[in-house]
């Protein structure tokens, strides 16, 4: 069962990690400013929301729920980038002190620094959040199919200094595999590179498939050497009480997937 901490504000990542390890991903139902259709907790910058709007949320996020410093937010691109995020002097550090929205472009984020906050933001794209046994190295990814099978989260296990056998994996709220339904574009990337890949569509009507990004990722991670993998159970576009849907309302907001791990 998914733990719910603070219900309306965030959901808790199921997963055996470390306790001092905290990942999270926030509910719109959080204590925003957001108006509608953005209502309420609205971190997207770029989702059509006033970026102002976003900024006030970005700032409660941190006061009220207890983050130990401001999130190392990401200009997604739907790519396989994965930025390195230390102290204050690593990815980024001289323009992000003179630009408040500077974010680097990539689709993944590591640290192996405690109190680094990483971040993403999803509205039915994949979250995927990694820690090592010992909780000594976090990690998060933005996992759209494009990213997917683009080899976001390949990527990511690359560029963490712990070794794949190591770690695990918790899949969040994502749009899930009985409401996403695709084209032969989507099928065709997935399945033109890994014909076992194929399993994860469902035919519904023709050059249309239901596609399962939770299989997708789980067999990405395992194929990396990750074996460890929990979540994956939720589905965005099923709950629109409590998640964002891009696939479903179009114009909406973005949530936010965070972990962090303490000294």
């Amino acid at each position: 069962m998914t733990r719910m901490d603070k219900p309306t504000s965030r959901l808790e990542a199921d997963w055996p990690a470390p306790a001092h390890v905290r990942a999270f991903t926030t509910l719109r139902t959080g204590p925003g400013v957001s108006p509608p259709p953005f209502d309420r907790f609205n971190f997207g910058l770029r989702s059509g929301d006033d970026p102002a709007n976003a900024l006030e949320n970005r700032r409660i996020l941190r006061r009220e729920l207890g983050l130990p410093g401001e999130p190392r937010w990401l200009n997604q691109v739907h790519g396989a980038g994965v930025a390195r995020m230390e102290s204050e002097g690593g990815s980024g550090s001289a323009q992000r002190h003179s630009d408040p929205v500077f974010e680097p472009i990539a689709d993944a984020s590591v640290t192996s620094q405690a109190g680094v906050v990483l971040a993403i933001l999803t509205a039915d794209c994949l979250p995927v959040l990694f820690c090592n046994a010992d909780g000594t190295e976090v990690a998060a990814a933005h996992a759209g199919w494009r990213g997917l099978a683009g080899g976001v989260l390949e990527a990511t296990v690359r560029e963490m200094r712990s070794s794949p056998p190591t770690l695990l994996a918790w899949l969040g709220p994502a749009a899930g595999p009985q409401a996403y339904e695709i084209g032969a574009e989507v099928r065709d990337a997935f399945v033109s590179a890994h014909p076992a890949d194929a399993t994860a569509f469902v035919a519904t009507r023709p050059g249309h498939w239901k596609v399962d990004l939770y299989a997708l990722a789980r067999r990405r991670l395992l194929d990396a050497g990750v074996s460890r993998v929990f979540g994956g159970d939720l589905c965005t576009i099923s709950d629109p009480a409590r998640f964002y849907s891009h696939r479903r309302d179009q114009r909406t907001g973005r949530m936010a997937t965070v972990i962090w791990f303490g000294s």
